[in-house]
């Protein structure tokens, strides 16, 4: 897949009510802010990188665009909905910002992955991970209805969309699962990370 037809958004919006309304992205993790760590590894990747948020003014030293929801008050659902709506590349890699061990080998898998359906997300015993994905642009109507009907749960795609998987047989060639998918949503995990 070549690199002009793939962007990488990260999801930037949301509240962190479990961690106190911090703002995660700007956490350090080994010296480094979350989304530093991450536009790194994005960038190597595509250079049409971009952030989900409300709050241009938070990023504005990343010199990134920032996109607002189109659909406010959508939650999770509606960053990947606006993520996929700004987007001019075929394929969106979309992460959620408080993932601070992303892989650039991982997230090309996921790319070759998405090369048709819907896109590609990786699947553990533990469930689907629609945060650490690529999505197809095409799917943003599916994805649309699911908000105007009032279903913003993720975790609910895979019945909607078709979505290719790494498993966790895959995943183990590019590091332990604990540590590629680790996210933080609160102090504790913060702590057991840091």
């Amino acid at each position: 897949m070549r690199a002009d037809s793939v962007a990488a958004a990260i999801l930037a919006g949301g509240q962190a009510r479990r961690f106190g309304g911090r703002d995660k992205s700007r956490l350090v993790v080994d010296g480094r802010t979350i989304i530093v760590r991450q536009v790194e590894v994005l960038q190597r990747i595509t250079a049409d990188v971009f952030i989900v948020a409300t709050d241009a003014a938070r990023f504005a030293d990343l010199a990134l665009p920032v996109h607002a929801d189109v659909i406010p008050g959508a939650g999770a659902m509606g960053g990947l909905l606006t993520a996929l709506e700004v987007a001019s590349a075929d394929v969106v890699i979309v992460v959620a910002c408080d993932q601070p061990f992303l892989d650039e080998g991982m997230l090309r898998r996921l790319m070759e992955l998405s090369s048709s359906g819907d896109g590609a997300w990786v699947r553990t015993p533990g469930g689907a991970e629609p945060l650490l994905a690529c999505y197809r642009r095409e799917a943003r109507a599916t994805i649309r209805a699911e908000i105007e009907e009032g279903r913003l749960k993720l975790a609910d795609l895979g019945a909607r969309l078709q979505m290719a998987e790494l498993g966790a047989n895959e995943l183990a060639r590019f590091g332990p699962a604990g540590r590629l998918l680790a996210n933080i949503n609160t102090p504790d995990d913060y702590a057991r990370i840091q």
